[in-house]
C-alpha cells in the first residue's frame, strides 16, 4: 500500500469499508462530520487499527479576516488529539464573515493582504494543533480582477511563511 495514496471515508461507504478492507494508504474523514459525535465512531475506532487517517476540515475559514472561531477550532484540535492521524488539511478558502457561516467554500483574491490574513491563521492553526497542516488549493471558479500574484506564487509564499504542506487532491 502507497501511504500517500488514500480513500475519502464518506457515510455511503463506510459498511462496505469496514467489512471489505480495501488496500489503501489511508483514510480520509471530513473533520465536520464527527465533531458533535457520531454513530460510526465504533466504526471508525475499528477501521483505526488497519488504517492511518488523514482528518480534512472545511469549516476552518483560514482565509476569514476575523481569524479563527475558537469553538471551531479547540473542537478540531480534540478530533485531532483522538485521531491522531497522520495528516491534517483544509482548503484556502474563507466561509465566515461577521460570525455568520455560509455553507460554501469562497475563494481569496491574491493579494499580499489576503496571504498575509491567511498565513497568521494556518500558523494559529498549527500551533493549537502542534502540528503542520496541508492547504488544499480553491477551486477557482472566478478571478479577482485586483489580484496581484498568481495562484501558484501565492501558494508558494503560503507555504514558504506558514510551514504548512500542499496536498494533492485528485
Amino acid at each position: 500500500m502507497d501511504p500517500v495514496v488514500g480513500i475519502g471515508l464518506r457515510s455511503p461507504h463506510l459498511a462496505e469499508i469496514a467489512r471489505d478492507r480495501p488496500a489503501t494508504g489511508f483514510l480520509e474523514i471530513h473533520a465536520e462530520n464527527y465533531l458533535a459525535g457520531s454513530p460510526a465512531r465504533r466504526t471508525i475506532a475499528s477501521l483505526r487499527r488497519d488504517y492511518e487517517f488523514s482528518v480534512h476540515a472545511v469549516g476552518l475559514s483560514l482565509g476569514s479576516a476575523g481569524g479563527l472561531d475558537d469553538t471551531h477550532l479547540g473542537r478540531i484540535a480534540t478530533l485531532v488529539e483522538r485521531m491522531e492521524p497522520q495528516l491534517v488539511s483544509d482548503h484556502l478558502s474563507w466561509s465566515v464573515v461577521g460570525g455568520r457561516y455560509f455553507n460554501d467554500l469562497l475563494p481569496l483574491p491574491y493579494t499580499e493582504e489576503a496571504l498575509a490574513v491567511v498565513v497568521r491563521n494556518v500558523q494559529r492553526l498549527q500551533e493549537r494543533l502542534g502540528r503542520r497542516v496541508s492547504i488544499e488549493n480553491p477551486s477557482c471558479y472566478l478571478a479577482f480582477g485586483h489580484s496581484t500574484l498568481s495562484e501558484p506564487e501565492f501558494l508558494t509564499e503560503l507555504a514558504r511563511r506558514s510551514g504548512c504542506g500542499l496536498p494533492l487532491d485528485a
